[in-house]
């Protein structure tokens, strides 16, 4: 039986990434760093998992002659660009991609538990669901972010911790996931993936999904199909993760 949905956050639940990407070049600006993080580069730098091993890993390349006083200041950089990103967010730059509040009534309505696994920080996830389910309770049964895990994806810890915390199997449950980084995590934690495909991660091969798809869809405004299972009507439902679920399980799709 299908017991829980499993959601990345940054590219899956809402296009994040650039708003990441303007916090910290506006954390750059403040605090005197002659920085600029553009598209090309910042699409680059997510390779890396996690905003502060992002920065760190951006410092020890490309400021490695200054990189001890620069890491000294990365706690002030994080915060910094932690706030900057609220700012933006809250002045109407944070909705959900499409097909996600649909399903995740889907799935409140009919009892199939909610969890978030990811690299964020807890604030950003409190803010996204701040922002997108303002009149009602908390969605998510579970959450598991940022720090919570010991190693970030592609290591499979943060998605084992959410399951953990759900107290299913991972074969009762299907993760959500935009990055190739993203689906080896929740596969080590011997869960099954659906891809959706998002602005920073058009390039990256979403080999080891189940089904790779633009977005999850609407009835009014289809999804396109990458690859794999194929979805009727170009939308994701509820009943269609089960139909796929079940027949998974039985040796089928």
């Amino acid at each position: 039986m299908l017991k829980a949905l499993i959601f990345d956050v940054d590219g899956t639940l809402a296009e994040t990434e650039d708003l990441h990407r303007q916090g910290f070049n506006r954390a750059f600006r403040a605090l005197g760093l002659p920085w600029y993080w553009s598209p090309e580069l910042y699409a680059e730098l997510l390779k890396v998992m996690g905003g502060k091993e992002r920065l760190l890993h951006y410092i020890e390349r490309f400021h490695p002659a200054e990189a001890a006083g620069l890491k000294a200041r990365m706690p002030e950089i994080h915060e910094l660009k932690t706030r900057s990103y609220g700012e933006l967010a809250r002045s109407g730059g944070l909705s959900l991609r499409p097909g996600v509040r649909r399903l995740v009534e889907e799935a409140r309505a009919q009892g199939v538990r909610l969890a978030v696994a990811t690299t964020t920080s807890r604030p950003n996830i409190d803010l996204l669901l701040e922002l997108n389910f303002p009149d009602e309770a908390q969605p998510f049964d579970v959450i598991a972010a940022g720090d919570e895990a010991a190693q970030k994806k592609p290591a499979p810890d943060i998605f084992a911790l959410a399951v953990h915390r759900l107290g299913i199997d991972p074969s009762e449950a299907i993760a959500f996931e935009d990055s190739a980084a993203g689906i080896r995590s929740a596969l080590a934690a011997g869960l099954p993936v659906l891809a959706t495909r998002s602005r920073y991660t058009r390039s990256h091969r979403l080999d080891g999904a189940f089904s790779a798809v633009s977005d999850l869809g609407e009835p009014d405004a289809p999804h396109h199909p990458i690859q794999g299972y194929a979805w009727p009507g170009g939308v994701v439902t509820l009943d269609g993760l089960r139909d796929w679920h079940a027949g998974h399980l039985h040796g089928g799709a």
